[in-house]
């Protein structure tokens, strides 16, 4: 469709072109059913089905094992800044925070209002440029668990590999990089994300969580910020965002058919080098926010070296057809998300639109 933006949003987020057109078919009738799946009560045997099969899907392709649940919830990963302290964190624990971002400080500041927490690796000396390392991380004795942001969306950064952290659970906010490369689901106590980058639209959120964690929160936490409620239930304690599951489910067959894991991994480091190579050749009229061993191929961010160009470049982008170049607010510069569903092509047209740019205005 020629008539289509590169779409470089944060999020809401590219979603794969077959998907979207899957679902426009399937849109007025889904499966013969003759009614839309937004129309269809969620305890019909239809959408339970569709339920079972996206939980299945996403399990086959992250290789979750068979002691973890899978939940599809609502309220973003910022509900979930709160749900975790307040099912894990139990009297007398002190929750262990790695703050590497706006996300991670977000997620700690929530978990402060709820019990005790310990900064135990940050590195925000470092403006958040960079991951810190956590070979040897240090944690309280009475250690709830370990909280990480697996790719903070803002900054441009992400950890390339995760710590062990023993008998405490590693929980991990993976909203902007999750179903971007394999992972081993058996380290983490806890994995969230919305869905709204590489998995769907907004509206549903994934969290895989161990048996052992889906049942311990304490008798005040209301039954809706339990674990375990939507365990029992199997993510059907009360009306799901249906359609937002149902492009889940149609998104994770697009991953299936592309390969899987291994192969959207490779596929999106191709995509990232092309925009980063500009970057890092321009002669410094361009510089990479993030440290190079801290780069997301995800969230690309990058500032201009008279700043005051940057309004132009996102103004003439614009015009070009590009959308989602702005930074975000909080930080300025600019930004480039390449996530699963941003095809080559646009990263390669985002390439050559910087390089011309550049020609024009070195």
């Amino acid at each position: 469709m020629s008539d289509r933006k590169h779409n470089f949003n944060a999020g809401p987020a590219a979603l794969p072109l077959e998907v979207l057109l899957q679902a426009q078919e399937q849109f007025v009738n889904y499966g013969g059913a003759g009614m839309s799946i937004m129309e269809m009560s969620h305890r019909s045997g239809v959408y339970e089905q569709l339920n079972e099969e996206t939980q299945s899907l996403l399990r086959e392709l992250l290789n979750i094992p068979d002691n973890y649940h899978v939940l599809f919830l609502q309220g973003g990963a910022s509900t979930q800044f709160a749900m975790v302290p307040l099912n894990l964190l139990t009297g007398g624990k002190v929750a262990a925070y790695v703050e590497t971002g706006s996300w991670a400080s977000k997620a700690l500041k929530e978990a402060k209002l709820i019990g005790e927490t310990a900064v135990v690796a940050t590195s925000k000396p470092d403006e958040y440029r960079r991951m810190p390392n956590l070979t040897n991380l240090v944690l309280p004795e009475n250690a709830a668990y370990v909280h990480v942001t697996s790719n903070e969306t803002i900054q441009g950064t992400q950890f390339k590999s995760f710590p062990d952290t023993g008998s405490v659970p590693l929980v991990a906010d993976m909203s902007s990089d999750i179903m971007s490369r394999p992972i081993d689901v058996s380290k983490f106590g806890l994995i969230y994300a919305g869905a709204q980058k590489n998995l769907g639209p907004s509206g549903v959120t994934v969290v895989i969580i161990r048996d052992d964690l889906a049942g311990g929160a304490p008798e005040h936490v209301p039954t809706m910020l339990r674990y375990e409620t939507h365990v029992k239930d199997k993510s059907l304690y009360n009306t799901p965002p249906t359609f937002s599951v149902y492009m889940v489910n149609l998104v994770l067959k697009w991953i299936k058919e592309k390969g899987g894991l291994a192969a959207i991994e490779k596929a999106n480091a191709e995509k990232a080098a092309v925009i980063y190579e500009e970057i890092d050749k321009s002669g410094g009229f361009y510089r990479g926010f993030a440290h190079p061993d801290s780069r997301s191929p995800m969230n690309i961010t990058f500032r201009i070296a008279s700043e005051e160009l940057e309004p132009l470049f996102v103004k003439e982008s614009e015009k070009e057809g590009f959308v989602g170049l702005k930074g975000h607010r909080s930080v300025g510069g600019l930004r480039a998300s390449a996530y699963n569903a941003v095809p080559l092509e646009s990263c390669r047209a985002l390439a050559q639109f910087m390089a011309e740019f550049r020609r024009r205005h070195g």
